[in-house]
């Protein structure tokens, strides 16, 4: 499958995806793409999924009528995410087009006292 991780998607995720045909928009020269546009043309370039850690997507884009996949990420740090592998890789292969596909990411130890202190 290919992937393709919005700017905010941490790159050290990929590494855990070696099945999969990974990019980044930034790669691409996209990172100053937003919402629809990159959505277009990442659905152009013939990318299966797109993953972002953007909380405004889901309300912010339909993808009623896209073909492209989406995997939202609820935590866009790396610790959450590096937590969370198992749910994400599992998200990805059941992952439906037309819809955000959300990842719930479990909360590391560090983010949440960092959460709480503030």
């Amino acid at each position: 499958m290919r992937i393709l991780f919005d700017h905010s998607v941490p790159d050290p995720l990929r590494h855990s995806l070696k099945a999969h045909d990974v990019e980044t928009a930034a790669e691409r020269k996209w990172d100053r793409l937003k919402n629809g546009k990159l959505l277009d043309a990442t659905e152009a370039a013939g990318f299966d999924l797109l993953i972002t850690c953007d909380k405004g997507f889901r309300h912010e884009q339909n993808l009623q009528h896209r073909k492209l996949k989406v995997v939202l990420l609820n935590r866009g740090n790396w610790p959450d995410i590096r937590l969370s592998i198992p749910k994400i890789l599992t998200t990805i292969d059941a992952a439906k087009p037309g819809v955000c596909n959300v990842v719930e990411c479990i909360a590391s130890f560090g983010t949440f006292i960092t959460e709480n202190l503030e």
